[in-house]
């Protein structure tokens, strides 16, 4: 059987990218012509790992020297910084100063690149097209071709009234905020609603679900995230809806702990993600009250690496290969972004979880109560909190062996081979082609 051509269209983030990447890994390995569409910042990144590449822009292109490169995601990373304080305040404040208008640039970006993304579907003629991203891009569901979804944030996107309001970090139990938080979310986001799915409806897509800024596939829907974590929903998803324990790409290398580090005291992982640890504050504190450990530490440092140094305890660079380094590490610290809390439970790690915003807030909290860790208020958090916390979770033995079990789990039944099988066959299948596939 001759392979099929899959497009993947993965949000302009490492964590979104990253999880594709495993995924067609396995499909380029069957056999499959695997294309991203990515952004022009990303160009290289991509074929550097064997794949073909698509290139697209979400908006104009900024005004830059002739010496100089538009990193990957700047214009997130912009945007992130430019906003951060607003980070400090409770989830419900952020729904209007920071929900609404990431959702209304990233709805900005998808009427910017619909028709050159037509171009790429026309060009490449693809079996199949797979997206993640938290917005609906029209070019996609009006091609005509079958499509899957990739939900690779927290699963309360799909929402459930038996479940907290994404973007809350509410608890899972104690109702009495959740719905004056969906109103403060539909209030929030009703005009840019109304108007971005009428463009859905103008450019032939189907009508988006009140409140949802992204359609569901007919074919083939697929979220990212542990079972141990997962929600109890009072109503059960449709039969296209697959979940996906963790989606660990293969890096094709190893790491080996810089020997400046010694052997005294527990390994740590600390990464705020490529968009947290933008926060250079934030980053110069963690590095400023965990120098005061016992413990090494290994840093993600991220885009303003030059901006602070570390301390004598601590070992990091701008980017680091975080799947080779976690099995090396006793604990992560993290911003609770989707990727690194599934890679971190994948490898059988417990977590402190510092979230900044979007559904790292409901990670956190998931990780608290599922028990595989704990939860800081990232901006008000003690030295003595914060320090107190790395040690009781390295010597709590009940929490280190349940992440363990978890990780043991997840690496025997990898789920990047499950959700490459569904896409094969949504690929290659034309009728009910995820009935069954469990």
């Amino acid at each position: 059987m001759a392979g099929s051509t899959i497009v993947f269209f993965p949000e302009g983030a490492y964590g979104p990218t990253n999880n594709c990447v495993g995924i067609g890994q396995v499909l380029r390995e069957r056999g499959h012509r695997v294309v991203f569409v990515i952004e022009e910042s990303f160009a290289g990144g991509l074929e550097a790992q064997g794949f073909e590449e698509r290139h697209m822009r979400l908006g104009p292109p900024p005004e830059l020297a002739l010496e100089e490169a538009e990193a990957p995601g700047q214009f997130w990373k912009d945007f992130i910084r430019d906003t951060a304080p607003v980070f400090r305040k409770p989830t419900i404040e952020q729904l209007a100063e920071f929900i609404a208008p990431t959702f209304e640039a990233l709805c900005d970006g998808a009427r910017y690149v619909d028709d050159r993304l037509r171009e790429i579907f026309d060009e490449l003629q693809p079996e199949a097209i797979v997206e993640d991203n938290v917005v609906a891009f029209p070019a996609i569901a009006a091609s005509g071709r079958r499509w899957a979804r990739i939900v690779s944030c927290n699963p309360l996107e799909i929402a459930d009234p038996a479940l907290p309001p994404v973007f809350s970090g509410y608890s899972s139990t104690y109702t009495t905020d959740w719905d004056d938080f969906r109103s403060e979310y539909l209030r929030s986001t009703a005009d840019l609603h109304g108007s971005f799915n009428e463009f859905c409806i103008e450019r032939g897509a189907p009508p988006l679900a009140p409140g949802a800024f992204m359609h569901e596939s007919e074919r083939l829907n697929l979220y990212l995230y542990p079972a141990e974590l997962d929600y109890t929903r009072r109503t059960p998803l449709a039969a296209s809806w697959q979940r996906i324990d963790s989606c660990v790409r293969g890096m094709g290398e190893t790491f080996a702990v810089p020997p400046e580090l010694g052997r005294e005291g527990a390994l740590v992982y600390l990464s705020l993600g490529s968009l947290g640890s933008a926060d250079v504050e934030l980053m110069r504190r963690l590095v400023e009250v965990l120098s005061e450990s016992p413990h090494r530490f290994i840093v993600s440092k991220g885009p303003q690496h030059t901006e602070f140094d570390l301390a004598s305890n601590m070992w990091g660079a701008e980017l680091v290969p975080q799947p080779a380094i976690l099995p090396h590490v006793d604990l992560v610290i993290t911003h609770a972004g989707n990727n690194t809390t599934t890679e971190a439970l994948h490898h059988g790690k417990p977590m402190i979880a510092l979230p900044l915003f979007w559904d790292q807030y409901d990670n956190a909290q998931r990780i608290a109560e599922v028990g595989v860790g704990m939860r800081l208020s990232t901006y008000a958090f003690a030295a003595d909190e914060l320090l107190g916390a790395v040690d009781r979770l390295l010597g709590d033995a009940a929490v280190r062996e349940r992440a363990v079990a978890i990780g043991r789990r997840l690496q025997a039944d990898p789920g990047r081979i499950r959700a490459a099988t569904l896409i094969e066959r949504l690929a290659t299948r034309p009728i009910d082609i995820c009935r069954g596939a469990s």
